[in-house]
């Protein structure tokens, strides 16, 4: 950790250097689940360096909640028995630039302490010693940087009154998945490109039909501005757009579909008018039909382009979000060899996408929800694979005990470690068990040969076994019969048939020898 000594929070330097760093207070929004802030905004943030301006309400809050912070130090204070520093501080873990603001920490590091503005939610959750990840995410990366054993989490308005706090630590896990969700997020900045989405789309001024003003006398005539509310109502429809592809498109949709729904009921009004002061006024009536009739298709038209329209734009942005993921996938997949990746993968569906696109409304927030669902579900991938490419290292060259790897591989690696620990000793020792039973095996043949021999020695005449019993005689005999010539050998192929072949050890090779000369001098 490296402490920014002559870094005060809140100055322009302060803000200059959380611009080229990861923070703590942005982790929530790189995970996807931040209250104010999504994914897609934090990125255009930090590529762009362009921040959304502060409202006078947003500085007012901001304010309140230093002024309650000041106030409360010294309650925390009480509460860790010790000195409180607000400090920042840096990290660099594999290229990633992280800091963490801290509104107080001990001298030695080993506490820290976060302090929120009061809220009643919050307050619940301490109580509850179950804070959101909005909140948690954020002490993680705080602990983490600091290496601290805990966190004085804190909500108040500064005062003892309205004032609930908590212990939280963090774990090996939650550290481990705060580096893997920056170092994707990381990626994603240096492939981003802006999309460019309006905040709230007005729809654009509706042309205004005249007033309707259809009546009757007594000399049975109707009165009004039937024709010229006519050709006005053929204009609005024609100007009308029905290609849908954006937000401000849809909103023109929307709106015109509300203006066809007055304009009908404008139209029965009318009728009804009509109607009721003579008893029947043709060419009237079909107008005001036509009216009504053009109005109503156009609003179902419009109702079924902006559903359909709105579902094929929603599937094209998933049908792309999976594909990238799907690519993601396959490209592992080609890295392991003896195992098949993609039948691992169970959290790849549409349907993941399809829960997170649910009742949204807008372009922006479809484009985030998918595009922070694509960084999970790459961050779960590049993490199933981390644990794979560990686990493959401890397996031997012969899989031949692992024939159910497929089923084993993803298990936690130390888990997985004893077990190939345990099969490979298990082998070891059933391939001694057997070396054992061979040599006992081959001792037992032995001895059998032996008792055979001494049986068949025992069956020789006695002047051939006392040869045998000396072996300096069976070498006097061996020398004697290899100084012979070759008319002298004769029969002593009979001698090696019936004694020679049976001795053993160094005298095998005398005997052996006398044998290959018996034979070269009678091949002579």
């Amino acid at each position: 950790m490296n402490i920014l000594k002559n870094v005060l929070q809140g100055t322009k330097e302060w803000l200059s250097i959380r611009a080229s760093h990861f923070t703590a207070s942005e982790a929530p929004a790189a995970f996807g689940v931040s209250l104010y802030l999504n994914r897609n905004e934090l990125l255009q943030q930090k590529a762009t360096g362009k921040c959304k301006e502060i409202s006078d309400f947003q500085q007012s809050v901001f304010d309140k909640g230093h002024e309650a912070e000041a106030n409360a130090r010294a309650i925390a204070e009480d509460i860790v028995g010790e000195d409180l520093c607000p400090i920042t501080a840096t990290l660099t873990i594999d290229d990633l630039k992280l800091l963490a603001s801290y509104d107080g920490a001990t001298f030695t590091n080993n506490i820290i302490w976060e302090h929120k503005l009061w809220s009643e939610e919050l307050a619940k959750q301490i109580e509850e010693n179950n804070i959101s990840e909005h909140y948690s995410i954020q002490l993680d990366q705080q602990l983490l940087i600091s290496c601290a054993k805990k966190c004085l989490f804190m909500t108040s308005d500064g005062t003892i009154n309205n004032c609930k706090w908590m212990w939280y630590e963090t774990t090996d896990e939650k550290k481990a998945a705060v580096i893997t969700t920056w170092k994707q997020f990381k990626k994603d900045l240096e492939m981003y490109e802006q999309k460019e989405f309006d905040d709230k789309p007005e729809p654009k001024p509706i042309m205004q039909l005249p007033a309707l003003s259809v009546y009757t006398k007594g000399d049975i005539a109707v009165h009004g501005n039937l024709d010229a509310f006519k050709e006005a109502s053929d204009n609005y429809i024609a100007s009308i757009n029905r290609d849908l592809k954006t937000d401000e498109d849809f909103v023109n949709a929307e709106a015109a579909i509300k203006r066809c729904k007055e304009v009908e009921q404008t139209i029965k009004t009318a009728k009804s008018a009509i109607i009721g002061g003579i008893s029947s006024v043709d060419e009237a009536t079909r107008v005001l039909d036509y009216i009504d009739d053009s109005h109503a298709k156009i609003r179902l038209t419009l109702e079924k382009l902006v559903k359909s329209q709105k579902e094929n734009i929603k599937k094209s942005i998933i049908d792309a979000a999976f594909m990238i993921c799907a690519d993601h996938l396959n490209n592992i997949s080609s890295e392991f060899k003896n195992i098949s990746f993609i039948h691992l993968v169970t959290f790849l569906s549409r349907q993941n996408f399809e829960t997170e696109c649910k009742g949204l409304r807008t372009l922006a927030s479809l484009h985030n929800a998918v595009d922070t669902e694509v960084a999970a579900i790459k961050i779960k991938l590049d993490d199933l694979a981390r644990v794979i490419r560990k686990n493959l290292t401890y397996l031997p060259e012969d899989l031949s005990l692992f024939r159910d790897l497929q089923s084993i591989i993803t298990k936690p690696e130390d888990d997985f470690k004893l077990l190939v620990e345990s099969r490979l000793a298990e082998q070891k020792r059933k391939e001694e068990e057997a070396a054992q039973r061979a040599v006992a095996e081959a001792s037992a043949r032995m001895i059998k040969l032996k008792e055979e021999e001494s049986k068949r020695i025992e069956s020789l005449p006695t002047d051939i076994k006392s040869v045998l019993a000396d072996e300096k005689k069976q070498a006097e005999l061996i020398v004697r019969e290899i100084n012979k010539s070759p008319a002298q050998l004769t029969g002593f192929h009979k001698w090696w048939r019936d004694v020679g072949r049976n001795i053993t050890g160094d005298r095998m090779f005398l005997a052996k020898s006398a044998w290959d000369a018996y034979k070269d001098e009678s091949s002579k």
